[in-house]
């Protein structure tokens, strides 16, 4: 598979396929195809599915197929921002913020990823429920706004308000902590609780989390009647 992002900060990404070669695609992600590419939607089982649905994202995926000759298929950006490219190779797994995935080829598996402190299960918020890319292949995911990167060292840590956190190695940890003091949390205007994640591993943050614009336009939008 070949693949061009062209577009930003309205981005899509554009593939082409050899004869025969299939991609997984989140349900409705299709902008535009060659017209010999095969749809199928399934489901994967029981378990995938109901973990898909918890993790943000619908319960059945779509194959798409280029049959009998090379195809093009191209997965346009919901939202401002930038699509970014994987390759996730065995041991070297992704992990993103829900809803994140976009299409991939083949051989990947997306799955929920699961904190492993409770506290982080019932105050992380989006930042607890993200999912996990493996297996082996290209991934193409969406993030909102610009995009920076860093790569942190064994033990260097990073304080990151919710949802602002878009992807992570796997290799990194993440923790949910309260901020201190009453009054920080009742009057700083920066939420209760703050995402930590710590090294080693790269980060990607996100400059334009959709839930925060949502949450700034709402007193400019005329109430309801």
């Amino acid at each position: 598979m070949k693949y061009s992002i062209e577009g930003e900060p309205l981005p899509v990404v554009i593939c082409e396929l050899d004869a025969n070669e299939k991609m997984i695609t989140e349900k409705g992600a299709m902008s535009w195809m060659s017209p010999n590419m095969k749809m199928e939607t399934v489901g994967g089982g029981v378990g995938k599915m109901f973990g898909r649905m918890f993790s943000g994202e619908s319960m059945f995926v779509n194959h798409y197929t280029a049959v009998g000759a090379p195809g093009m298929i191209a997965f346009a950006s919901s939202f401002p921002g930038a699509i970014r490219a994987f390759e996730i190779e065995p041991g070297q797994d992704i992990v993103c913020q829900k809803t994140a995935f976009l299409a991939s080829s083949f051989g990947v598996e997306l799955s929920v990823f699961f904190q492993k402190k409770a506290s982080a299960g019932f105050f992380g918020g989006e930042g607890f429920i993200m999912q996990k890319l493996s297996g082996k292949g290209v991934v193409f995911v969406e993030f909102d706004g610009y995009i920076k990167e860093y790569q942190l060292t064994a033990g260097q840590s990073l304080v990151i308000d919710t949802g602002y956190l878009a992807a992570m190695d796997a290799t990194c940890s993440l923790e949910i902590q309260k901020v201190p003091g009453v009054k920080n949390m009742l009057f700083g205007g920066e939420g209760v609780f703050n995402t930590v994640v710590t090294g080693p591993g790269r980060v990607w943050l996100q400059s334009m989390p959709i839930g925060q614009m949502a949450g700034s336009l709402i007193p400019y939008l005329p109430a309801g009647k």
